[in-house]
């Protein structure tokens, strides 16, 4: 309804704007200052003054006073406030949110026909997930559901390194040494965890052995890259049998999150296909192509960009960058729009690629990057590697043991009568610690550095996942009590009218727009704002108005319960596409 209203506010604006013979470029169309009791606010006046040559609040009073109302079903009234002309909604505008907002899919928005490919995570199948790194899937995912109710077609892709010295490294290691070589156990029994130790074992064995043996270690290693890059089955076989095991275990921990894929494109799909190749052909035909430093490179000063890009080695091996690049370009041939998902560290190699791939003559309009910054715990920084970090695995681990505690210490203090069992209490340990390690880094923007707490994210009381997934239970309890799922059959809309209904309705009318700007920008941090606010309003109209209370009317009490239910729909929703689950009882 609020999409609808805006619709309504900028048609206004236009015609009154005509009927000055003033400009219509600029609508201006906004949130209202603070404090302002209006919807939607044109700050147009600021910018008309100049051409009207009259200050911005006398300028706000005509165009105030060129719009009727009456014309439009959802505006009630339009009026001047200093340089600010406010819209005010309509009855029909409020009683259109309670219908509108009955439906289970609220929130999406009409498809568009467009086919998107969020591109993330992409860790390389090295060892198990990493905290450090979490925010990659978590911040991908995000944008993904984003996507999809935005009305988008969305594929979830998941870039394999594969062909690397990495896999290399770690395929050699894996043939190499036999479990008595290994140092230790693997800390859980899943495939990850097992074979990581002997990728360290190889890491370990080539910083420290004996140059001559290390020397003939290369050698294999080098033999293993080269005859991936000839597209050789047996060496493409030997690196699968250990990238596709591995991987198999980081599924299983992003499963957790969840962290949802629709495919696993591995690097050596392009070698083995030509695309490679081809790109190398055309980046050497380049003007900006030199051959330095024994590697051939692109010179990219004219995008302002000072670091050389290197494609190709000179023993002829090309580079991830360069595989990328024909990745990229098979995304453009099978996409209209490519999203990937990059760390902060990642921010001169996207540059790179932008230039490189228009360089090629690519459209790189077509190819967004979101840029994270990395989550850190108090402990400080990590590194897998080494095999000193914390895992993905443990930090779930512990936000589920953190989650049971709190819930079983508040079950004495719960207002519902259901009787909770230990597997209920199980799976709300689960919905809500997994949920509150997830909400907390998706709410924040992605730029910012983040430092994992987790007396703040696990707080019931403050804005954290808890706090909100405790509202969704609340609506789905107050409507469990009135022996309902959802919304009475019938109820009047009309009768909600109080403030805290109003302010309630407000709230509730704006997720889909929401999710419109979420998706624009790619930044699902904007929901998780937006279910706090949504938290908050709920709680107030909660204190203030009974809903189920003898002394309530009939018809008071449906039209509130179908605010309920609106408003069980749009938190429950939002969290679905910030990935969180929305526990009916806790």
């Amino acid at each position: 309804m609020y999409l609808q209203f805006r619709d309504d506010v900028e048609d206004a604006l236009v015609s009154a704007l005509e009927a000055l013979d003033l400009p219509t470029d600029d609508l201006g169309v906004e949130d209202p200052p603070e404090g302002v009791e209006a919807v939607l606010a044109s700050s147009a006046a600021f910018r008309l003054a100049g051409e009207e040559g009259a200050p911005p609040p006398q300028v706000a009073g005509k165009i105030a006073g060129e719009i009727d109302a009456s014309e439009y079903d959802l505006i009630e009234e339009a009026s001047a406030q200093g340089p600010y002309v406010n819209f005010v909604p309509s009855d029909a505008y409020y009683e259109g949110t309670v219908e509108e907002a009955q439906r289970e899919d609220f929130g999406h928005l009409e498809p568009t026909g467009q086919r998107v490919v969020v591109e993330h995570t992409s860790a390389n199948p090295t060892g198990p997930v990493h905290v450090g790194r979490a925010r990659n899937p978590i911040v991908g995912d995000a944008v993904a559901r984003v996507l999809s109710f935005a009305g988008h077609d969305v594929d979830r892709h998941y870039y394999v390194n594969d062909a690397g010295r990495q896999m290399a490294v770690f395929t050699w290691a894996y043939e190499t040494f036999d479990e008595a070589d290994l140092d230790s156990d693997p800390e859980r029994d899943k495939a990850d965890y097992d074979l990581v130790r002997y990728y360290r074992k190889g890491n370990r064995f080539l910083e420290d052995a004996d140059p001559d043996e290390v020397e003939e270690a290369e050698d294999e290693i080098q033999a293993i890259m080269q005859g991936l890059e000839a597209g050789d089955d047996e060496t493409y076989e030997r690196v699968r049998e250990v990238v596709d095991t591995v991987l198999g275990g980081m599924r299983e921990s992003l499963d957790r999150l969840p962290a949802e894929f629709d495919e696993f494109v591995k690097e050596t799909r392009f070698l083995r296909n030509g695309a490679a190749d081809d790109v190398v052909a055309r980046l050497k035909e380049l003007d900006e192509a030199v051959y330095e430093e024994d590697a051939w490179q692109l010179e990219l000063d004219e995008f302002g960009i000072e670091k050389n890009f290197v494609f190709l080695r000179s023993d002829d091996t090309t580079l991830y960058a360069t595989r990328d690049l024909a990745h990229h370009e098979w995304k453009f041939d099978n996409y209209d729009r490519a999203v990937t998902v990059l760390g902060e560290d990642h921010k001169l190699q996207a540059r790179q690629m932008n230039a490189t791939l228009d360089l090629l003559g690519n459209d790189t309009d077509q190819l967004r990057q979101v840029i994270y910054s990395y989550v850190n715990l108090p402990e400080g920084k990590m590194s897998t590697r080494a095999g000193t970090g914390i895992d993905l695995d443990d930090l779930l681990d512990e936000a589920i043991d953190r989650a049971r505690d709190e819930v079983e210490t508040r079950l004495d203090d719960r207002i519902r009568d259901d009787d909770l069992t230990e597997e209920d209490v199980e799976r709300i340990a689960e919905q809500v610690g997994i949920g509150a390690v997830r909400y907390d880094i998706v709410s924040k923007q992605p730029t910012k550095a983040i430092t994992f707490e987790w007396d703040r994210a696990l707080d019931f009381e403050a804005q954290s996942a808890p706090y909100v997934q405790y509202v969704h239970a609340r609506c789905c309890g107050i409507l469990d009590e009135a022996g309902l799922r959802t919304a009475p059959d019938s109820f009047d809309a009309s009768l909600l009218e109080t403030e805290a209904e109003r302010e309630l309705l407000e709230v509730v009318a704006r997720f889909p727009a929401v999710i419109e700007e979420a998706a624009e920008d790619l930044e699902p941090h904007v929901v998780a704002t937006y279910t706090r606010d949504i938290a908050e309003t709920f709680n107030t109209f909660y204190r203030e108005c009974q809903v189920l209370s003898d002394d309530v009317d009939d018809d008071l009490r449906d039209a509130r319960l179908a605010l309920v239910a609106a408003s069980k729909h749009a938190v429950g929703n939002a969290l679905q596409v910030l990935g969180v689950a929305a526990p009916r009882s806790m």
